[in-house]
């Protein structure tokens, strides 16, 4: 589920508890998580409503339930959506520790990591869509790679690109170092 900054700013204040959706079928399961930049946002209920009250559209982040359908699509039933936050995102705390087996056996599988790494090194803050067109790859299927570094605490998601954690760095300079 995509959030906008402000969203996400009042989901992490507790300000904003539900969010709306125009969905042919629900898109998350209740008790469901998703790792977000003000950490991990667990969905608390998902259920199909006919109206929007305006308390329902305020605990949104919205001042009416009019605003809150100017920002859906047109089609689709509406669903209305609990949310909390559960705790922070692990990937954050990840990223300060050392590298273990783990990361390096996962590594071995990919033969793209050791040269996304590198290129995110000595290019942090390039657009996704300029990294993948120097491998050759469509930016899609790019950003989905880097996902699973993220993933590993090896990279951090700026506003435009990445760049290496510092777990990502300790990474690198051991595979440069051929341990």
């Amino acid at each position: 589920m995509l959030f906008r900054p402000a969203d996400l700013e009042g989901i992490a204040a507790g300000t904003t508890t539900l969010a709306f959706r125009r969905w042919d079928k629900p898109r998350v399961k209740v008790g469901s998580t998703q790792k977000t930049p003000v950490g991990v946002v667990e969905f608390t209920s998902c259920e199909v409503v006919e109206a929007i009250s305006d308390e329902d559209a305020r605990a949104a982040g919205f001042a009416s339930p009019d605003e809150v359908e100017a920002r859906m699509r047109k089609t689709g039933r509406v669903y209305r959506v609990g949310l909390r936050v559960a705790g922070p995102d692990p990937r954050v705390a990840l990223r300060e520790a050392p590298p273990d087996e783990a990361v390096f056996a996962a590594l071995a599988k990919w033969p793209w990591a050791r040269p996304y790494l590198q290129a995110i090194h000595d290019r942090p803050g390039v657009r996704a869509p300029d990294l993948a067109e120097s491998f050759g790859r469509e930016t899609a299927a790019f950003k989905r790679d880097v996902r699973r570094l993220k993933e590993l605490g090896l990279t951090v998601s700026l506003d435009v690109g990445y760049r290496l954690s510092p777990r990502g760095l300790a990474v690198l300079r051991e595979m440069d170092s051929g341990s």
